[in-house]
Protein backbone atom coordinates (compact mmCIF):
# COMPACT_ATOMS: atom_id res chain seq x y z
CA UNK A 1 0.00 0.00 0.00
CA UNK A 2 1.17 3.63 -0.84
CA UNK A 3 1.47 6.16 1.72
CA UNK A 4 -0.09 9.51 1.03
CA UNK A 5 1.47 12.34 1.77
CA UNK A 6 0.92 14.71 4.71
CA UNK A 7 0.89 18.63 4.17
CA UNK A 8 0.19 21.77 6.48
CA UNK A 9 -2.64 24.27 5.17
CA UNK A 10 -3.51 26.11 8.52
CA UNK A 11 -2.26 27.02 11.42
CA UNK A 12 -3.27 28.64 14.91
CA UNK A 13 -1.23 30.13 17.49
CA UNK A 14 -2.41 30.75 21.42
CA UNK A 15 0.70 31.61 23.27
CA UNK A 16 2.30 33.54 25.71
CA UNK A 17 3.88 35.96 23.22
CA UNK A 18 1.36 36.37 20.98
CA UNK A 19 -2.13 35.56 20.84
CA UNK A 20 -2.50 34.20 16.89
CA UNK A 21 0.32 33.23 14.14
CA UNK A 22 1.81 36.66 12.93
CA UNK A 23 2.18 38.11 16.37
CA UNK A 24 4.12 34.74 18.20
CA UNK A 25 6.19 34.89 15.08
CA UNK A 26 6.86 38.50 15.45
CA UNK A 27 7.58 37.57 19.32
CA UNK A 28 10.09 34.96 18.17
CA UNK A 29 12.10 36.91 16.03
CA UNK A 30 12.56 39.99 18.92
CA UNK A 31 13.11 37.39 21.39
CA UNK A 32 10.15 38.35 23.82
CA UNK A 33 10.07 37.15 27.04
CA UNK A 34 6.38 35.39 28.21
CA UNK A 35 7.22 35.11 31.83
CA UNK A 36 5.25 36.93 34.27
CA UNK A 37 4.00 36.72 38.06
CA UNK A 38 1.10 34.74 38.48
CA UNK A 39 -2.04 36.13 38.45
CA UNK A 40 -4.34 33.58 37.85
CA UNK A 41 -4.34 32.86 41.84
CA UNK A 42 -2.37 33.68 44.83
CA UNK A 43 0.84 32.30 45.12
CA UNK A 44 1.91 33.28 48.77
CA UNK A 45 1.94 29.54 49.69
CA UNK A 46 4.08 28.35 46.22
CA UNK A 47 7.63 27.61 45.91
CA UNK A 48 7.34 29.19 42.29
CA UNK A 49 5.43 32.55 41.99
CA UNK A 50 5.62 33.14 38.26
CA UNK A 51 4.96 31.47 34.81
CA UNK A 52 4.15 32.19 31.00
CA UNK A 53 0.74 33.29 31.24
CA UNK A 54 -1.51 34.24 27.99
CA UNK A 55 -2.04 37.99 27.90
CA UNK A 56 -4.62 39.80 26.84
CA UNK A 57 -7.05 36.99 25.97
CA UNK A 58 -10.52 37.56 25.49
CA UNK A 59 -12.59 33.91 25.05
CA UNK A 60 -15.71 36.30 24.37
CA UNK A 61 -14.34 36.32 20.77
CA UNK A 62 -14.90 33.11 19.83
CA UNK A 63 -17.49 32.06 22.83
CA UNK A 64 -20.30 33.61 23.92
CA UNK A 65 -20.16 33.51 27.94
CA UNK A 66 -22.59 30.61 28.38
CA UNK A 67 -20.86 28.39 25.87
CA UNK A 68 -17.44 29.32 27.52
CA UNK A 69 -18.95 28.68 31.20
CA UNK A 70 -19.91 24.64 29.90
CA UNK A 71 -15.49 24.21 29.01
CA UNK A 72 -12.77 23.94 30.58
CA UNK A 73 -10.18 26.38 29.82
CA UNK A 74 -7.88 23.97 27.88
CA UNK A 75 -10.65 23.56 25.84
CA UNK A 76 -11.03 27.82 25.50
CA UNK A 77 -7.48 27.52 24.08
CA UNK A 78 -8.06 25.26 21.81
CA UNK A 79 -11.21 26.54 20.04
CA UNK A 80 -9.34 30.36 19.84
CA UNK A 81 -6.69 28.39 17.74
CA UNK A 82 -8.62 25.89 15.79
CA UNK A 83 -10.55 29.28 14.57
CA UNK A 84 -7.73 30.79 13.49
CA UNK A 85 -6.05 27.27 12.11
CA UNK A 86 -9.44 26.73 10.04
CA UNK A 87 -9.60 29.99 8.57
CA UNK A 88 -6.14 30.24 7.70
CA UNK A 89 -6.98 27.07 5.73
CA UNK A 90 -9.51 28.31 4.32
CA UNK A 91 -12.10 25.58 5.68
CA UNK A 92 -15.39 25.68 6.79
CA UNK A 93 -18.55 23.30 6.98
CA UNK A 94 -19.51 22.74 3.46
CA UNK A 95 -16.24 23.08 1.94
CA UNK A 96 -15.32 19.59 3.09
CA UNK A 97 -16.71 15.87 3.19
CA UNK A 98 -17.54 15.59 7.25
CA UNK A 99 -16.75 11.88 7.05
CA UNK A 100 -13.45 12.42 5.63
CA UNK A 101 -12.15 15.39 8.43
CA UNK A 102 -11.38 14.26 12.12
CA UNK A 103 -9.95 15.81 15.12
CA UNK A 104 -7.40 14.65 17.48
CA UNK A 105 -5.81 16.73 19.76
CA UNK A 106 -3.10 16.40 22.38
CA UNK A 107 -3.35 17.43 26.00
CA UNK A 108 -1.56 16.54 28.83
CA UNK A 109 -3.46 17.03 31.72
CA UNK A 110 -6.58 18.30 30.28
CA UNK A 111 -9.39 19.95 32.20
CA UNK A 112 -7.59 20.28 35.20
CA UNK A 113 -8.11 24.15 35.48
CA UNK A 114 -11.75 22.89 36.57
CA UNK A 115 -10.73 19.75 38.75
CA UNK A 116 -8.26 22.29 40.39
CA UNK A 117 -10.93 24.94 41.20
CA UNK A 118 -14.01 22.91 41.29
CA UNK A 119 -12.36 21.14 43.78
CA UNK A 120 -11.57 24.18 45.98
CA UNK A 121 -14.76 25.13 45.93
CA UNK A 122 -16.39 21.89 47.10
CA UNK A 123 -14.32 21.51 50.22
CA UNK A 124 -15.17 24.88 51.19
CA UNK A 125 -15.67 24.72 55.41
CA UNK A 126 -19.26 25.02 56.56
CA UNK A 127 -20.81 24.67 52.71
CA UNK A 128 -22.86 22.14 51.32
CA UNK A 129 -20.76 20.41 48.77
CA UNK A 130 -21.92 21.20 45.65
CA UNK A 131 -20.37 20.09 41.95
CA UNK A 132 -21.82 21.70 38.54
CA UNK A 133 -23.70 19.45 36.65
CA UNK A 134 -20.89 19.76 34.12
CA UNK A 135 -17.52 19.26 35.94
CA UNK A 136 -17.33 16.27 34.71
CA UNK A 137 -18.02 17.26 31.08
CA UNK A 138 -15.52 20.16 31.60
CA UNK A 139 -12.88 17.93 33.47
CA UNK A 140 -13.00 14.51 30.71
CA UNK A 141 -9.87 15.71 28.76
CA UNK A 142 -11.63 14.17 25.38
CA UNK A 143 -14.14 16.86 25.40
CA UNK A 144 -11.34 19.20 23.77
CA UNK A 145 -11.92 17.01 20.49
CA UNK A 146 -15.50 16.03 21.23
CA UNK A 147 -16.29 20.23 20.79
CA UNK A 148 -13.87 21.19 18.20
CA UNK A 149 -15.82 18.36 15.89
CA UNK A 150 -19.43 19.69 16.86
CA UNK A 151 -17.97 23.07 16.20
CA UNK A 152 -16.90 21.85 12.98
CA UNK A 153 -19.22 18.75 12.17
CA UNK A 154 -15.77 16.57 11.79
CA UNK A 155 -17.63 13.26 11.44
CA UNK A 156 -14.25 11.23 10.95
CA UNK A 157 -12.08 10.12 14.44
CA UNK A 158 -11.80 12.18 16.90
CA UNK A 159 -10.08 12.00 20.44
CA UNK A 160 -7.33 12.94 22.83
CA UNK A 161 -3.77 11.86 22.85
CA UNK A 162 -2.29 11.71 26.54
CA UNK A 163 1.74 11.37 26.55
CA UNK A 164 2.56 14.23 29.01
CA UNK A 165 5.14 16.73 26.90
CA UNK A 166 4.68 14.60 23.79
CA UNK A 167 0.89 14.55 23.79
CA UNK A 168 0.74 17.02 20.88
CA UNK A 169 3.49 15.23 18.73
CA UNK A 170 1.38 11.93 19.35
CA UNK A 171 -1.50 13.63 18.75
CA UNK A 172 0.17 15.30 14.81
CA UNK A 173 1.51 11.35 14.71
CA UNK A 174 -1.84 10.07 14.67
CA UNK A 175 -3.80 12.32 12.91
CA UNK A 176 -0.89 12.01 9.82
CA UNK A 177 -1.20 8.43 10.41
CA UNK A 178 -5.05 8.46 9.48
CA UNK A 179 -4.39 10.72 6.09
CA UNK A 180 -1.14 8.29 5.19
CA UNK A 181 -3.33 5.59 5.63
CA UNK A 182 -6.84 6.99 3.26
CA UNK A 183 -9.05 7.09 6.45
CA UNK A 184 -9.34 10.97 6.71
CA UNK A 185 -8.46 13.82 4.20
CA UNK A 186 -8.56 17.02 6.47
CA UNK A 187 -7.44 16.69 10.17
CA UNK A 188 -7.76 19.52 12.68
CA UNK A 189 -4.72 18.38 14.93
CA UNK A 190 -2.66 20.21 17.95
CA UNK A 191 -2.29 20.71 21.51
CA UNK A 192 -4.06 22.56 24.49
CA UNK A 193 -2.59 22.97 27.91
CA UNK A 194 -4.37 24.94 31.07
CA UNK A 195 -2.31 24.20 33.67
CA UNK A 196 -1.40 27.43 35.73
CA UNK A 197 -3.64 26.93 38.74
CA UNK A 198 -2.74 25.84 41.89
CA UNK A 199 -2.45 21.87 41.05
CA UNK A 200 -0.20 22.26 38.47
CA UNK A 201 2.62 24.53 40.18
CA UNK A 202 1.53 22.93 43.59
CA UNK A 203 2.50 19.49 42.27
CA UNK A 204 5.33 20.04 39.86
CA UNK A 205 6.71 22.03 42.36
CA UNK A 206 6.66 18.96 44.89
CA UNK A 207 8.23 17.36 42.10
CA UNK A 208 10.80 19.97 41.87
CA UNK A 209 10.87 20.14 38.05
CA UNK A 210 9.68 24.05 37.97
CA UNK A 211 12.22 26.44 38.59
CA UNK A 212 12.14 28.73 41.76
CA UNK A 213 13.78 31.39 40.57
CA UNK A 214 11.75 34.05 41.70
CA UNK A 215 14.10 37.16 42.34
CA UNK A 216 15.24 36.72 38.49
CA UNK A 217 12.11 35.01 36.81
CA UNK A 218 12.56 37.24 33.38
CA UNK A 219 15.60 34.51 32.81
CA UNK A 220 14.33 31.47 34.98
CA UNK A 221 13.50 29.73 31.79
CA UNK A 222 17.62 29.12 30.34
CA UNK A 223 17.82 26.33 28.09
CA UNK A 224 20.76 24.64 27.65
CA UNK A 225 22.57 27.43 29.89
CA UNK A 226 24.49 26.89 33.18
CA UNK A 227 22.59 27.77 36.49
CA UNK A 228 18.81 26.13 34.29
CA UNK A 229 17.06 24.71 37.76
CA UNK A 230 13.79 23.77 35.73
CA UNK A 231 10.98 24.41 33.29
CA UNK A 232 8.53 27.47 33.24
CA UNK A 233 5.27 26.99 33.21
CA UNK A 234 3.28 28.11 30.02
CA UNK A 235 -0.09 27.79 28.54
CA UNK A 236 -2.07 28.28 25.57
CA UNK A 237 -2.53 26.44 22.03
CA UNK A 238 -1.44 25.56 19.31
CA UNK A 239 -3.87 23.98 16.02
CA UNK A 240 -2.54 22.58 12.44
CA UNK A 241 -5.03 21.37 9.90
CA UNK A 242 -3.08 18.61 7.99
CA UNK A 243 -4.38 17.83 4.60
CA UNK A 244 -3.84 15.11 2.01
CA UNK A 245 -1.42 16.77 -0.74
CA UNK A 246 -3.67 16.06 -3.46
CA UNK A 247 -6.92 17.21 -1.87
CA UNK A 248 -4.84 20.36 -0.62
CA UNK A 249 -3.82 21.20 -4.00
CA UNK A 250 -7.01 20.12 -5.52
CA UNK A 251 -8.92 22.56 -3.75
CA UNK A 252 -5.74 25.41 -4.07
CA UNK A 253 -4.76 25.51 -0.70
CA UNK A 254 -1.73 27.61 0.92
CA UNK A 255 0.75 24.83 1.74
CA UNK A 256 3.07 25.50 4.36
CA UNK A 257 5.36 22.39 4.69
CA UNK A 258 5.22 18.52 4.90
CA UNK A 259 5.16 16.39 7.49
CA UNK A 260 8.03 13.95 6.23
CA UNK A 261 8.25 11.62 9.01
CA UNK A 262 7.88 11.63 12.89
CA UNK A 263 9.69 9.21 15.10
CA UNK A 264 8.44 8.05 18.14
CA UNK A 265 10.16 5.86 21.30
CA UNK A 266 9.81 5.06 24.69
CA UNK A 267 12.90 5.17 27.04
CA UNK A 268 11.58 2.27 29.50
CA UNK A 269 14.28 4.03 31.93
CA UNK A 270 12.86 5.95 34.56
CA UNK A 271 9.47 7.79 35.11
CA UNK A 272 10.69 11.18 34.95
CA UNK A 273 14.17 11.14 33.99
CA UNK A 274 15.41 10.56 30.39
CA UNK A 275 18.36 8.13 29.75
CA UNK A 276 21.42 10.07 30.18
CA UNK A 277 23.13 9.02 26.89
CA UNK A 278 19.77 9.76 25.32
CA UNK A 279 19.28 7.01 23.30
CA UNK A 280 15.72 6.87 23.14
CA UNK A 281 15.54 10.79 22.15
CA UNK A 282 18.33 9.66 19.61
CA UNK A 283 16.31 7.17 17.95
CA UNK A 284 13.29 9.19 17.69
CA UNK A 285 14.99 11.47 15.63
CA UNK A 286 16.45 8.39 13.69
CA UNK A 287 12.94 6.72 12.66
CA UNK A 288 11.72 10.31 11.93
CA UNK A 289 15.12 10.70 9.09
CA UNK A 290 14.62 7.14 8.07
CA UNK A 291 11.05 7.52 7.28
CA UNK A 292 11.48 10.56 5.26
CA UNK A 293 14.44 9.68 3.34
CA UNK A 294 16.85 12.10 5.04
CA UNK A 295 20.43 11.47 5.99
CA UNK A 296 21.72 13.16 9.12
CA UNK A 297 23.60 15.55 7.52
CA UNK A 298 21.07 16.97 5.47
CA UNK A 299 19.59 18.46 8.52
CA UNK A 300 20.72 21.73 9.54
CA UNK A 301 17.94 23.37 12.05
CA UNK A 302 16.42 21.45 14.62
CA UNK A 303 13.96 23.56 17.19
CA UNK A 304 14.45 21.10 20.40
CA UNK A 305 12.76 19.87 23.34
CA UNK A 306 14.88 22.43 25.38
CA UNK A 307 13.44 22.83 28.50
CA UNK A 308 15.51 24.20 30.57
CA UNK A 309 16.23 21.41 33.21
CA UNK A 310 19.65 20.12 33.88
CA UNK A 311 18.48 16.37 33.58
CA UNK A 312 16.53 16.53 30.29
CA UNK A 313 19.02 19.49 28.45
CA UNK A 314 22.14 17.38 28.85
CA UNK A 315 20.26 14.24 27.54
CA UNK A 316 18.75 15.59 24.46
CA UNK A 317 22.57 17.09 23.62
CA UNK A 318 23.48 13.68 23.65
CA UNK A 319 20.99 11.88 21.56
CA UNK A 320 22.18 14.83 18.94
CA UNK A 321 25.85 14.32 19.60
CA UNK A 322 25.14 10.67 19.11
CA UNK A 323 23.00 10.80 16.09
CA UNK A 324 24.63 13.91 14.03
CA UNK A 325 27.85 13.16 14.82
CA UNK A 326 30.89 16.10 14.06
CA UNK A 327 27.89 17.41 11.45
CA UNK A 328 25.83 18.75 14.70
CA UNK A 329 28.98 21.82 15.42
CA UNK A 330 27.59 23.13 12.06
CA UNK A 331 24.19 22.86 12.73
CA UNK A 332 21.49 25.82 14.07
CA UNK A 333 19.48 25.36 17.64
CA UNK A 334 16.98 26.91 19.83
CA UNK A 335 14.58 26.60 22.36
CA UNK A 336 10.80 28.25 21.68
CA UNK A 337 10.58 27.40 25.84
CA UNK A 338 12.82 30.54 26.46
CA UNK A 339 10.38 32.55 25.34
CA UNK A 340 7.20 30.84 26.16
CA UNK A 341 7.71 28.51 28.75
CA UNK A 342 6.95 24.65 28.84
CA UNK A 343 3.30 24.54 27.71
CA UNK A 344 3.37 20.82 28.28
CA UNK A 345 0.99 18.76 26.09
CA UNK A 346 0.85 21.89 23.67
CA UNK A 347 4.56 22.42 23.52
CA UNK A 348 4.62 20.24 20.19
CA UNK A 349 2.04 22.16 18.74
CA UNK A 350 3.34 25.71 19.02
CA UNK A 351 6.85 24.64 18.74
CA UNK A 352 6.00 22.95 15.24
CA UNK A 353 4.42 25.73 14.40
CA UNK A 354 7.42 27.91 15.02
CA UNK A 355 10.00 25.55 13.13
CA UNK A 356 7.36 25.77 10.19
CA UNK A 357 8.16 29.05 10.17
CA UNK A 358 11.52 29.18 10.46
CA UNK A 359 11.66 26.46 7.32
CA UNK A 360 9.28 28.34 5.44
CA UNK A 361 11.07 31.80 6.21
CA UNK A 362 14.30 30.84 6.26
CA UNK A 363 15.35 31.60 9.19
CA UNK A 364 15.82 30.08 12.65
CA UNK A 365 14.23 32.38 15.48
CA UNK A 366 16.80 32.95 19.14
CA UNK A 367 17.03 31.00 22.19
CA UNK A 368 17.24 33.89 24.80
CA UNK A 369 18.65 33.72 28.16
CA UNK A 370 21.21 32.18 27.55
CA UNK A 371 23.33 33.27 30.63
CA UNK A 372 26.58 31.01 30.33
CA UNK A 373 27.75 28.08 28.95
CA UNK A 374 27.38 25.21 30.77
CA UNK A 375 30.85 23.24 30.25
CA UNK A 376 29.51 19.92 30.21
CA UNK A 377 27.29 20.37 27.27
CA UNK A 378 28.42 21.50 23.79
CA UNK A 379 29.25 24.48 22.58
CA UNK A 380 26.99 24.77 19.52
CA UNK A 381 24.98 27.36 18.32
CA UNK A 382 21.85 27.85 19.85
CA UNK A 383 21.54 31.39 18.23
CA UNK A 384 21.46 33.42 21.38
CA UNK A 385 22.36 36.59 19.79
CA UNK A 386 19.25 37.03 17.90
CA UNK A 387 17.68 35.13 14.75
CA UNK A 388 19.81 33.61 12.32
CA UNK A 389 19.10 33.29 8.29
CA UNK A 390 18.98 29.47 7.13
CA UNK A 391 19.01 27.54 3.93
CA UNK A 392 17.16 24.81 4.71
CA UNK A 393 14.84 22.19 3.02
CA UNK A 394 14.31 19.60 6.49
CA UNK A 395 13.66 21.25 10.36
CA UNK A 396 13.39 18.38 13.28
CA UNK A 397 11.21 19.77 15.81
CA UNK A 398 11.69 17.24 19.41
CA UNK A 399 9.42 16.83 21.72
CA UNK A 400 9.98 14.08 25.20
CA UNK A 401 8.31 14.03 28.19
CA UNK A 402 8.05 12.25 31.77
CA UNK A 403 7.00 8.61 31.10
CA UNK A 404 9.91 8.07 28.92
CA UNK A 405 8.35 9.16 25.34
CA UNK A 406 9.67 10.89 22.79
CA UNK A 407 9.09 12.08 19.70
CA UNK A 408 10.41 14.04 16.56
CA UNK A 409 8.92 15.58 13.93
CA UNK A 410 10.62 15.75 10.54
CA UNK A 411 9.35 18.97 8.75
CA UNK A 412 10.39 19.26 4.51
CA UNK A 413 9.68 22.36 2.50
CA UNK A 414 7.02 22.56 0.00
Amino acid sequence: MELRRVVVTGLGALTPIGNNVADYWAALLTGSNGANLITHFDTSEYKTKFACELKNFDIAKFLDSKEANRVDFCTRYAVAASVEAMTDAGLSQGTYNPERAGVVVGSGIGGVTTTSFDIVDFTKDGERPRFSPFFILKSLSNMVAGNLSLRYDMQGPSYVTSAACTSAAVALWEASNLIRLGKCDIMLTGGTEAGIVPVGIGGFNAMRALSTRNDDFLTASRPFSLGRDGFVMGEGSGMLVLEEYEHAVKRGAKIYAEIAGIGMTTDAYHITHPRPNGAGARNAMRLALEEGNVAPDEIRHINTHGTSTPLGDASECAAIRDLFGDHADAMLFNSTKSMTGHLLGAAAAIESIATILELQNNVVHPTINFIEQDPELPAWDFCIYGPAECEMEYALCNSFGFGGHNASILFKKI
